[in-house]
């Protein structure tokens, strides 16, 4: 019988391997434009296939077509939903764009354009720097949640996913997605570590930072699915589609359109069908 540390094992291994997207960043100049297209391209084809044949379709062998359909509009409008109304930066290639009531001094700050503690604009006290340590650490405060706003939205769904698949005696599913999972987190990681190494943190501290944004919300998630359909028998068609409807938003929300309109297009495109392909022989193995 599947118990809830081996469903945060399993999903917290899915999500160290975020932290292997972040290695090219101890060799920033060959981190090229086309290169991070095309990782997000096969991010996305992953998420999408894992969507359809991981979730989709075993929701609709469990349960009715409505109750699937229901969830996977309830999680790309949730979704969508948090999007709009979380403030938080979105991360791309060399910069970060402000969402959900973030504004463009937010995202220069993080690029170490904006103001800090120790520069014009920000109250210093006259007899040493009080102020100026507070401003500091709220600074750095607000960029922890903004930062850690958009990881959440981004990952919170795969781990959900996980731990509704473990909930429902589908253990062949659950093992299935956490290897894809682990699959797209690579290119994910990489996606995220690049516009953070690019701020001047230091190339470890990218590692812990961009593995951390993997293996937390991922765990919670696949704690809080594990638990939720654990109480409610014959939860799991709508929780399968609201986690599948929740990855799809954030594949056409994101991943496809930031890695477009760079003249890197085919590359992207190429390395969804990569991806798509990839999952569905996975899933063939392991089926069989």
């Amino acid at each position: 019988m599947t118990t809830l540390p081996n469903v945060a094992a399993v999903t917290g291994i899915a999500g160290l391997a975020t932290g292997l997207g972040a290695l090219p960043v101890f060799f920033r100049p060959g981190v090229t434009h086309r290169v991070y297209d095309a990782a997000l391209g096969l991010a996305a084809g992953l998420m999408v296939a894992a969507s359809v044949f991981g979730l989709i379709v075993p929701g609709m062998e469990e349960g009715t077509l409505r109750a699937v359909m229901s969830g996977v509009l309830l999680g790309g409008g949730v979704l969508l939903g948090g999007n709009y109304a979380i403030p938080h930066l979105h991360a791309q290639y060399r910069e970060w764009l402000p969402e959900g009531g973030a504004t463009g001094d937010d995202a220069a700050i993080q690029t170490g354009d904006g103001p800090t503690a120790d520069e014009p604009g920000v109250e210093v006290d006259a007899d040493g720097s009080p102020s100026a340590v507070a401003a500091a650490r709220e600074v750095t405060l607000r960029k922890a949640v903004l930062i850690g706003g958009a990881i959440t939205l981004h990952n919170a769904p795969e781990g959900l996913a996980i731990g509704v698949a473990f909930a429902s005696g589908l253990e062949e599913v659950a093992l299935l997605l956490a290897v894809v999972i682990g699959l797209q987190n690579v290119p994910d990681g990489f996606a995220f570590a690049v516009p953070m190494a690019d701020t001047g943190m230091s190339s470890p501290r990218v590692l812990w930072y961009t593995t951390l944004s993997g293996v937390v919300p991922q765990v919670v998630a696949s704690v809080f699915g594990f638990s939720l359909v654990g109480l409610a028998a014959g939860l799991f068609p709508v929780s399968a589609g609201f986690a599948a409807g929740a990855m799809l938003a954030v594949v056409f929300r994101e991943l496809i359109p930031s890695s477009h309109g760079h003249g890197h297009a085919d590359a992207a495109t190429g390395a969804f069908l990569v991806g798509f392909v990839l999952l569905v022989v996975v899933d063939a193995v392991v089926v069989v």
